[in-house]
């Protein structure tokens, strides 16, 4: 994948998701207060990412642990299961935590070689990610919380995100144009 494509994947995802809070605030709310403690989303988010894990472990060419492997792709496989049946509490926050490292952990290598210097907008929003996925993964009722005050009145629903939907936008924009060079 280019980083072009990435940019566009991301920003458009970014602003759809932006946009409809911006479109529909009644229904965005009601389903972001639900977003914490979601079962079923917290199933898929964290089968998404144990799957991605295993999949980045497996194409790995590591000599040191490579009489390891096999025992490693179990034990992690094994721990996304386990985690789904036995960490049930805020699996879902659980979930995205570990895709967005993993997508930090893409994005990066995807602008680690890019000429644009438009790509540290990327590489600080994957940053941002890496921040966000290891303060969630310790301490994931502070997304529950974060979410209840950014919902908490519409003004600030509505100015956080036109602010959100301006950086996917822009996200957006430099895929279309900078990083296509």
């Amino acid at each position: 994948m280019t980083l072009s494509t990435l940019a566009i994947i991301i920003g458009g995802a970014y602003c759809a998701l932006h946009l409809y809070a911006l479109l529909q605030p009644k229904s965005f709310i009601q389903q972001a207060r639900a977003f914490p403690r979601s079962e079923f989303i917290g199933f898929i988010l964290m089968g998404l990412g144990t799957a991605w894990f295993l999949y980045n472990l497996n194409a790995e060419a590591i000599a040191d642990f490579a009489a390891y492997k096999k025992y490693m792709l179990t034990a992690f496989g094994a721990l996304g299961v386990l985690t789904c049946l036995y960490v049930r509490d805020y699996l879902a926050v659980r979930g995205l935590a570990v895709c967005l490292l993993l997508l930090a952990w893409f994005t990066l290598n995807r602008t680690r070689w890019a000429e644009s210097p438009a790509r540290l907008v990327l590489v600080v929003w994957a940053y941002t990610w890496v921040i966000c996925g290891m303060w969630f993964t310790i301490s994931p009722w502070r997304l529950r919380d974060y979410i209840h005050w950014w919902t908490a009145s519409d003004k600030r629903l509505k100015l956080g995100s036109i602010l959100q939907l301006v950086l996917g936008a822009v996200v957006l924009v430099l895929g279309f144009t900078a990083f296509r060079l």
